[in-house]
């Protein structure tokens, strides 16, 4: 592990002295969100350390010209970047015309950060000695508040500790700042208008190429002693606004700056009406001022936590970690807007690029699925069905025709805007995952109402690509698929990925199982889809053909699944036996020697064997776990939750429990020496998965909900609730009892264990 400062605590992340080392990994890990923007935890006044200065607005993004060596036909045109927003958390401080800034100071004592995320606010104090040798005490509480989600909130107060002082604070609006990530050294941001207006200040920018409007607007105000302090509208320059508050102060007292900021997009405004629309939010929030709007964000927050929260008992860490993760999810997406996703680092960095991968739909949905109500899952499902057409264009691009649909890997708008040839053309897995999200919504949520609106849409779509993307084999005489990246992107361009070959089979199955159910159930349905798609009875006895006679590698020598044809040609030297040297191997390593290793870079085989566990016998499950276990390096955030699962499982509860701290703990411990660039918010939906589907053992069986729980020794007890087809089940597992609390007016049976049992309302 390479950080253990953050101080284990129940409810928040803590960090406690001041360390200029750490500073950027901390402005990840305290970030804040609201679902309809975030920021990392820069500080509000001046750094001129090492910082990573970033906020960021949900759905806005450039399209950055894709830049490559050499250019393939069918290659993305550009690179959709997550864009640093204009900064509106800035706050200048000046003590008797010097500059507080901390990595000047000649001292910085009793610094400490709270993100508490039991209420929702980030807090950071300290005691400064600056070049002038005057002392200050300053504390600032901020929060974006779930309630007007266009608007943050910010608390400054300093306290002069040793002398008088003057104290000058400037509060400012800034629009000219640039991505860390960027290819060409684009102007992303063009900015209109500069404005302000006694204690209120806005700036318009829309970005290039996009033209997505938005207004970022700030009001501040302060106060010292109870006296309201008079400030007044200070530099204003093409990209940059600020208000200015002086006053002079006695030695032991202080002053608060108050300021509210935000942003106004034309995503929801029109265009011209940006600044009254901010103008709007700021009366509100405003009359109801800093207190009140806090408290309201405690509210909101404790409502979140009512229903998504899981206790455990007895492990502090382990507790600490699972909040982090259930508290990040939500600060990222809340389900309100289904034109938006779940980006991999949602608003606390630019890495990755995009807003959607194949993580929302095989990591991400069970997760808003059992802890909001099923709309919020529709959503995300209703945002693929949205952009089914420009799926069908991404295939078009590489040659596929007839209405074949391959999902970008990475996307904005619905178009591919990943530029890895190894990834963008042939990590096509991904196509499987948003097949298998439709299935597992309604396994789930007993809503077949998607599937007929829209569902059944996508299948075909994603079936009529799979049919065009196997090969027939005279060799072997059936179907093969070649040239792909699996889930382990540390092997490129192989031939039958074993897990892609089987989600491509299920897929070409499960579809044509819908077909014949909504043409039995649905006719009128049936009959407008047909006509929509001009599906016809021909292309699915091809369909048929092609699943009835899939190819699978498969090692009778070792009794497991081929990962691909060619994984026993390596040099099968375990994880194990590597130097601790040359670990991280993406780190340390040619990309050459990776591709030519056996080591896995995150679940693959086992990807394949967690979704479709109830196709395997144990042992088969058993198998395959001891063999790709021990070459797999967990890379991938998104690995550990899987293998923790399984272990669950096959009752390893050791390995289990190990592999559940490392994804629960990934960022707040820095396992892959990379938390300064952003967290891995996909990635904390596989925590929440490792309790409740791990430890819980909680799975869909013949249509009922069912559990098989298990509990690591280093706990008393966990418990959960969950969403099940509207009705809430409390979850409390022990190693004395397994105990479970019905919250609604009907009964229903689970399964435990494999017994039946009947859960009836409390009341």
């Amino acid at each position: 592990m390479n950080q253990e400062y953050i101080k284990p605590d129940e409810w928040s992340v803590v960090e406690e002295g001041f360390d200029k080392e750490n500073v950027k990994s901390s402005e990840s890990l305290f970030s804040i969100g609201n679902g309809a923007m975030g920021q990392r935890a820069n500080f509000e006044e001046q750094y001129s350390g090492k910082t990573f200065q970033g906020s960021y607005i949900a759905g806005v993004y450039y399209p950055d010209k894709t830049r490559v060596g050499w250019w393939k036909n069918g290659y993305p045109e550009y690179f959709a970047k997550v864009l640093n927003a204009p900064n509106w958390i800035g706050i200048n401080i000046f003590i008797n015309d010097v500059t507080l800034d901390l990595n000047t100071c000649r001292k910085v004592d009793n610094f400490r950060r709270e993100l508490n995320m039991k209420e929702g606010w980030y807090q950071r104090s300290f005691v400064a000695t600056l070049p002038n040798e005057i002392q200050v005490s300053v504390n600032i509480t901020r929060f974006l508040s779930l309630n007007f989600d266009e608007v943050g909130a910010i608390q400054y107060t300093l306290e002069v500790l040793n002398s008088d002082a003057k104290i000058k604070m400037i509060p400012y609006l800034d629009s000219g700042i640039t991505n860390e990530d960027s290819n060409w050294e684009d102007k992303f941001w063009n900015t209109t208008k500069v404005t302000s207006e006694r204690n209120r200040a806005f700036i318009e920018a829309h970005t290039m190429k996009t033209n997505l409007a938005t207004c970022t607007f700030m009001e501040a105000s302060a106060t010292s002693s109870g006296i309201q302090i008079e400030g007044k509208i200070g530099e204003a320059k093409e990209a940059y606004v600020e208000l200015e508050f002086e006053h002079d102060l006695k030695k032991g007292e202080n002053i608060t700056l108050y300021k509210f900021g935000g942003y106004t997009v034309s995503r929801n405004h029109d265009p011209s009406d940006l600044i009254n629309a901010a103008n709007t939010v700021m009366d509100e929030v405003t009359n109801l001022g800093f207190n009140t709007l806090l408290q309201k964000q405690k509210e909101s927050w404790a409502d979140i936590w009512k229903m998504s929260d899981i206790v455990i008992e007895g492990d502090i860490k382990a507790q600490q970690g699972i909040r982090f993760n259930i508290f990040q999810l939500n600060q990222t997406y809340l389900g309100k807007d289904s034109r938006l996703n779940i980006g991999p680092k949602g608003f606390t960095g630019e890495k990755y690029g995009g807003s959607t991968y194949w993580d929302t739909e095989a990591y991400c949905i069970p997760f808003y699925m059992a802890t909001k109500n099923q709309q919020v899952a529709r959503n995300l499902l209703e945002y693929r069905y949205n952009h089914l057409e420009k799926a069908i264009e991404n295939a078009e691009k590489l040659g596929f025709k007839n209405g074949a649909a391959l999902y970008p890997m990475v996307t904005m708008n619905g178009e591919e805007c990943h530029n890895e040839w190894e990834i963008t053309f042939e990590e096509i897995h991904r196509n499987g995952a948003i097949a298998f999200a439709i299935f597992n919504y309604y396994r789930y949520t007993g809503d077949y109402s998607y599937i007929i609106e829209m569902g059944l849409e996508v299948l075909v779509g994603i079936a009529r690509f799979w049919y065009q993307r196997t090969n027939f084999s005279t060799k072997a005489q059936q179907y093969v698929i070649l040239g792909v990246t699996g889930p382990n992107e540390y092997e490129n361009n192989v031939s039958n990925n074993w897990y892609t070959n089987y989600i491509a089979k299920w897929c070409l199955d499960y579809t044509l199982d819908q077909i014949e159910k909504v043409k039995e159930d649905y006719p009128e349905d049936y009959k407008r889809i047909i006509d929509k798609t001009k599906l016809y009875d021909v292309e699915l006895g091809e369909w048929s053909k092609i699943a009835s006679n899939m190819y699978f590698p498969y090692s009778e020598k070792h009794q497991v699944f081929l990962q691909q044809d060619g994984f026993l040609d390596k040099e099968l030297i375990k994880v194990n036996d590597l130097p601790k040297s040359e670990r991280p191997i993406n780190q340390k390593w040619s990309w050459d020697r990776i591709l030519r290793s056996p080591y896995i870079k995150q679940a693959d085989v086992l990807q394949g064997l967690y979704f479709f566990e109830d196709h395997f016998s144990i042992e088969e499950l058993k198998n395959n776990f001891d063999f790709y276990e021990p070459y797999t390096v967990h890379e991938s955030s998104l690995s550990p939750c899987v293998h923790s699962i399984q272990a669950a499982k096959l009752n390893r509860m050791e390995e289990a429990y190990a592999f559940y701290l490392r994804t629960s703990r990934l960022d707040l411990d820095d396992y892959n020496t990379e938390v300064e660039e952003g967290l891995h918010i996909t990635s904390m939906a596989g925590t929440w998965m490792s309790v409740v589907e791990g430890f819980g053992g909680m799975r869909i069986i013949d249509d009922t909900l069912s559990f098989e729980p298990r509990i690591p020794k280093q706990w008393e007890a966990y418990s959960f609730k969950i969403n099940f087809r509207n009705t809430i089940i409390k979850v409390k597992v022990s190693d004395k009892s397994n105990d479970f609390l019905l919250e609604g007016e009907e009964e229903i049976t689970i399964l435990v264990n494999g017994e039946k049992v009947l859960l009836q309302p409390t009341n």
